[in-house]
């Protein structure tokens, strides 16, 4: 890996077997940089979430290589790679899956808990930070089922930041959002890429937001047709 780069896979490809064997994607080589703001775009069905799913480390069964932040995560196993995610990537989906009884803090706090690197006092400190950067302190105490859709997902965004990962990937972050909230969240984004450095790796259909960021790459019947699509 150069280095600039976080993530690289090389000659990636994977098949699903059911209903019958069918390549969903095939020899994907393609590099992520740090502080980059890459978006993956193509037609449903084309594989992009697939890709994702593989970039994540959650699916283990594909050929080819994939590297993050130096680390060749191809045949670790599961713990292993457990502990890459909690480390290194934070999730962001279209759905918030914030458990609705905790509060806001409580639901930020988990994946450092689960990380267990700091005291429950300092993580609880954290939690308040990252709330804090994204217009949330004074909803900290608030149950999640009491919030509204974008604050939910701005939560959720919260969590995804309490490692401090290098990359945090997202699978149609703004899918149930309006337009107002669809723009914070892109703001967010750029000021995590900008700012603080870390890489953005997100599935998206909204062309305007891909349009935002600063690279897309396009997909097609399980292949790349463009590692920098252009916009017209």
């Amino acid at each position: 890996m150069g280095e600039d780069t976080i993530l690289e896979t090389k000659n990636v490809g994977k098949y699903f077997y059911d209903p019958e064997k069918f390549r969903v994607l095939d020899d994907i080589t393609i590099k992520a940089y740090k502080g980059e703001f890459l978006t993956l775009v193509g037609k449903s069905g084309c594989g992009k979430s697939t890709l994702l799913y593989l970039l994540s480390t959650m699916d283990r069964e594909y050929d080819g290589e994939i590297w993050i932040d130096d680390n060749r995560v191809t045949g670790l196993n599961q713990n292993a790679l457990a502990a890459i995610r909690n480390e290194k990537i934070g999730f962001v989906f279209q759905f918030h899956y914030l458990l609705p009884e905790f509060s806001s803090l409580k639901n930020v706090m988990i994946p450092a808990l689960r990380l267990g690197k700091f005291s429950r006092e300092e993580i609880e400190h954290h939690a308040y930070q990252k709330l804090e950067m994204l217009g949330l302190k004074e909803i900290a105490l608030k149950p999640a089922s009491k919030l509204s859709g974008g604050q939910q997902q701005r939560v959720a965004i919260a969590r995804a930041l309490i490692n401090n990962p290098k990359i945090i990937m997202g699978d149609e972050p703004t899918g149930n959002l309006d337009s107002k909230n669809t723009s914070i969240v892109f703001d967010i984004f750029k000021q995590l890429t900008s700012e603080l450095g870390q890489t953005i790796i997100a599935v998206t259909h909204d062309n305007d937001f891909a349009k935002a960021s600063d690279r897309t790459i396009e997909m097609m019947d399980g292949k790349i047709v463009s590692l920098n699509k252009t916009w017209n």
